[in-house]
C-alpha cells in the first residue's frame, strides 16, 4: 500500500477521535471542524518521521488539539454575530434569499457578495479571491445555480 493510502486510511480511521476532541477543545462545530481539516493537511503534507500507529495517533491528536486552541482564542479575540442578525433583511423575501446566501460554500458566497453587493466586477473579485476572472465567473455561475435549485425559482436573480 503507497504512503498516502496508508496515511489517509490511517486518517478515517481516527477521524471521530479527532472530530470529539476538536469539538470538547473549541467548544462549537465550525471550529472543531476546521481543527481537524488543518490537523489532517498537516499529516498529508508533512507526516511525523514515526511509523508507530501509536506515535502518529498522539501526534495527530495534539495538532487537533493545538488547532482547536487557536480557534478558540482567535474566536475570543474576534467575535462575530450572526450575520442575519447583524445585517437584517427588510422583508421576508430578501431575507430568504441572504439566508440561501449564507449556506453557499465560502468562495462562492464571497464571489457573490463582491459582485452583487459590492458593486465590483468580475476582473475585481477575481484580484480580491486571488484567482483568475474566469474562475470568479465560475464561482458566481455555481452560486447562481445553487441559488436557483434552493429557492426553485420562488426570487428572480
Amino acid at each position: 500500500m503507497p504512503c498516502s493510502d496508508r496515511l489517509e486510511t490511517f486518517i478515517n480511521i481516527h477521524l471521530q477521535t479527532l472530530y470529539r476532541a476538536a469539538l470538547s477543545v473549541a467548544g462549537n462545530v465550525p471550529d472543531a471542524e476546521d481543527a481537524v481539516q488543518e490537523a489532517c493537511l498537516r499529516f498529508l503534507e508533512r507526516p511525523p518521521h514515526t511509523t508507530r500507529d501509536a506515535e502518529l495517533r498522539a501526534w495527530l491528536l495534539r495538532v487537533t488539539v493545538n488547532a482547536a486552541i487557536d480557534a478558540k482564542r482567535e474566536r475570543k479575540r474576534h467575535p462575530t454575530e450572526e450575520l442575519l442578525d447583524v445585517y437584517p433583511a427588510p422583508d421576508g423575501e430578501t431575507r430568504e434569499l441572504m439566508s440561501t446566501i449564507l449556506e453557499l460554500p465560502p468562495r462562492e458566497r464571497a464571489a457573490v457578495y463582491l459582485f452583487y453587493y459590492e458593486g465590483y466586477s468580475t476582473e475585481e473579485t477575481a484580484h480580491i479571491l486571488h484567482c483568475r476572472p474566469g474562475t470568479a465567473r465560475s464561482l458566481l455561475s455555481r452560486a447562481r445555480e445553487h441559488l436557483r435549485q434552493k429557492l426553485k425559482g420562488e426570487i428572480e436573480l
